[in-house]
């Protein structure tokens, strides 16, 4: 079977001008005559580098890696928005992409006008479109406005309808970019299973996120990028295992920056999370969990709470856990940087779950930061030898119990 997606030593160079010639008039360039103009500098950044992969029919790819990897300017040149400066995708199958909200749309048409042109665009005559029309309008969920120019729509409309017209249409490549955490729970989780229908149906998705839950549900195969190369292509547990692994510092210490996390939350001018610590150089069952969490005041904050939840990859809450533990009322009047302590017994199996972080104060939520990471537990070290029928715990969890034989003859 052919791929259905080459990608060849494809590699992405930009030019960062630093200072350059103001515009002139015909007056400023006869009296700077002789004189030397302004010089330019062009510093080369390579946001990608030698990526080399196969797609074939039907797989969904997961591309992951942090902030500033490259898998934006991956899917731009996957969407033949923006060429590659080296190498060369081969495409057998029309490609569908939605990279930002309002990307192929038109503000001043209509929905109804929108579905049709980026029907046009995908290749499609319009009985194939108006075939596929109810299910898109169905889907979206904006049937009351489709006679309504698209700049009066909200984001979150915007995005569903680009959505249903990408998903509905049928393209052979359905590409993805983190764009879908602008929608509300509710239309992720109908999202995420439309594009579950699309894989079963032979279609290819290729997936970016930062939720490593919705990434595992979804994709069997994963690519992780880290400055602009290709560290690894594989299973996408795998891949996901690796890239919890490239957060550690040399110490061990796992530092994520969540200013460059996707959030959700009203308030970022009143507050931000900013640093996340996490102090275990590796985390075994049954052991304690030391981190600590950074973040910034900008406006006076009342009855403060921090708190964390993990959850499964299948997206399952296992634990929540707050700062009311120990600080009842947390009342910050005084504006900048704090960072807040926790050390938590998790007894939790091994395994690899997502890490969420949250902050409420009493006017309600000011900051949440989904899959702010991935924790990989590892088997307790005294428990290497047993096998899978004669282990003392199975499940999600590790209790602490005592058995006692009695003799009653």
């Amino acid at each position: 079977m052919k791929p259905i997606l080459e990608i060849q030593n494809i590699s992405k160079k930009y030019r960062i001008r630093g200072q350059e010639s103001p515009y002139l008039t015909l007056r400023d360039s006869i009296m700077s005559f002789g004189k030397k103009s302004l010089k330019i500098s062009k510093d080369e950044f390579w946001a990608l580098k030698d990526i080399n992969f196969n797609v074939y029919p039907g797989e969904s790819i997961g591309i992951i890696g942090r902030n500033g990897a490259g898998k934006s300017t991956l899917l731009k040149i996957l969407s033949r928005i923006t060429p590659p400066t080296e190498g060369r995708i081969i495409s057998r199958g029309r490609v569908a992409s939605l990279l930002e909200v309002g990307t192929g749309f038109h503000a001043e048409l209509t929905g109804r006008e929108n579905i049709f042109l980026n029907g046009s665009i995908l290749g499609l005559r319009k009985e194939e479109i108006n075939k596929k029309f109810d299910e898109i309008v169905d889907f979206s969920g904006v049937e009351k406005f489709l006679d309504t120019p698209l700049k009066h729509y909200s984001s979150g409309m915007q995005l569903r309808l680009a959505f249903a017209v990408a998903a509905h249409l049928e393209p052979e490549i359905l590409v993805i970019d983190e764009v879908l955490s602008v929608g509300d729970a509710a239309f992720q989780k109908k999202s995420l299973g439309k594009m579950e229908e699309v894989t079963k149906q032979g279609r290819t998705v290729l997936f970016v996120s930062h939720n490593m839950a919705a990434v595992q549900n979804l994709c069997s195969k994963g690519v992780l990028l880290e400055l602009g190369r290709q560290l690894t292509l594989g299973k996408i547990d795998d891949v996901i295992n690796r890239y919890s692994l490239n957060n550690r510092t040399s110490k061990g210490d796992q530092i994520i920056n969540l200013r460059s996390l996707q959030r959700s939350g009203p308030n970022s001018e009143m507050f931000n999370l900013t640093r996340l610590l996490i102090k275990n150089d590796k985390l075994y069952e049954g052991q304690p969990i030391k981190f600590e969490i950074e973040f910034e005041i900008l406006a006076p904050q009342k009855e403060l709470l921090i708190g964390f939840s993990i959850t499964s990859l299948q997206n399952i809450l296992l634990i929540e856990n707050r700062s009311t533990a120990t600080y009842n009322k947390l009342n910050l009047n005084k504006i900048g940087n704090y960072k807040i302590e926790c050390e938590c017994q998790l007894f939790l199996k091994s395994g690899v779950y997502n890490l969420n972080l949250g902050a409420r104060a009493y006017n309600g939520l000011l900051d949440y930061i989904p899959s702010s990471t991935i924790l990989e537990i590892l088997p307790s070290k005294g428990n290497k030898n047993w096998n899978n029928w004669n282990k003392p715990n199975n499940g999600l969890f590790i209790i602490e119990s005592k058995w006692n034989l009695i003799n009653y003859e």
